[in-house]
């Protein structure tokens, strides 16, 4: 028999044929199986610092390893503006806004990150890992990605990746990602965001005047409100979200999604894709992760108790598929949180 190890994830299952430690696997399936870390690395396994990932739409791709680094390469431009030489962008907790250019190896990996992060795609393409999975970002989309799990993404050969961005110092408050129905990835105003946060970078290096910069921030500030809260095109996504978050235990069914929403399966898939970058069944496996999340944070509840009251009969699914969402097995991610409270630090690159 041909067997796939544990911590080996195929992309696009179920969580619960990802959560089978080892099964028979032919070898045309053998390719699709891609190496995500673990703790600990199997003593049988070799350990491989690039993973390959294939994707129907597109040649095999070769992704950097999990691990924090900033490695922007000779041909990449970056321009950025922090909230130490801006104080406008204080009240926003914005710690900075950017624009790049980006060639290969650009690289931008954080595993931990205090607040929330915004780019926007505004010329050619790049990769970015969202729930645990490699995706494509093109001109006119944006990705949104909540504090505390892994941050990553990367020039791809050939493309010269052109994205601005906005850096979180934290989520509470006023931090966009506050609501259940924030995306993940979506269609986005791409150009016009870029052209607002060039205004802010062209007004801070000119007369620096504060009122101006007030209205450039919050220019910026609204077109990322805006991506994150798309439901209130849809207000009946916003219910059924909230309702969901409310309800992490309980056993979502696309067919009650749907009905919830007013409207069949595959029109919510649509909603869902178009607005949110996820499929259904995906944003309550999201919802049901930042729940968890919350759990491990804030309370000592045994991990057996937490992944039942977020849906998961069995713990050791539960902290696979937290694991690949947030990068962090959830002892670890505890201890971060806990460390963090007791030692905040500075606000780092990135």
């Amino acid at each position: 028999m041909v067997g796939v190890p544990n911590g080996y994830v195929k992309p696009g299952a179920s969580d619960k044929e990802n959560s089978i430690g080892l099964r028979e696997a032919s070898p045309e399936s053998r390719s699709w199986f891609s190496r995500v870390p673990s703790d600990p690395v199997p003593m049988v396994l070799t350990v491989q610092f690039f993973t390959r990932v294939s994707h129907p739409d597109g040649p095999r791709m070769r992704h950097p390893p999990l691990v924090e680094t900033h490695t922007p390469g000779p041909g990449t431009r970056e321009k950025i503006l922090r909230a130490a030489g801006c104080p406008s962008l204080v009240p926003y907790q914005i710690a900075h806004v950017g624009l790049a250019e980006a060639v290969e190896p650009y690289t931008m990996v954080r595993t931990d990150l205090p607040g929330s992060y915004f780019l926007a795609c505004f010329g050619g393409e790049g990769r970015i890992l969202i729930d645990g999975r490699w995706q494509r970002c093109r001109a006119g989309q944006a990705c949104l990605s909540p504090a505390h799990v892994l941050c990553a993404f990367h020039a791809v050969p050939g493309q010269r990746w052109e994205f601005a961005w906005v850096r979180y110092e934290s989520s509470a408050g006023r931090g966009p990602l506050g609501a259940a129905g924030a995306p993940v990835l979506a269609g986005f105003p791409s150009e016009v965001f870029r052209h607002a946060v060039e205004g802010l970078m062209a007004e801070q290096a000119g007369e620096g005047s504060l009122p101006a910069l007030h209205h450039w921030v919050e220019l910026v500030q609204g077109y990322v409100s805006r991506f994150a809260q798309p439901w209130h095109v849809d207000e009946r996504l916003g219910q059924l979200w909230e309702a969901v978050a409310a309800r992490p235990a309980h056993s979502w069914t696309l067919t009650e999604l749907a009905r919830r929403a007013h409207c069949s399966g595959e029109h919510l898939r649509r909603l869902c894709r178009r607005q949110l970058g996820r499929s259904p069944m995906q944003q309550v496996t999201y919802l049901r992760i930042r729940h968890g999340a919350a759990l491990l944070a804030e309370t000592d509840l045994k991990l057996e108790v937490i992944a039942e009251r977020v849906g998961y009969a069995n713990p050791f699914v539960f902290s696979n598929t937290f694991k690949r969402w947030t990068g962090w097995r959830p002892s670890l991610y505890r201890d971060r949180q806990r460390q963090g409270e007791r030692n905040p630090g500075p606000v780092g690159e990135g």
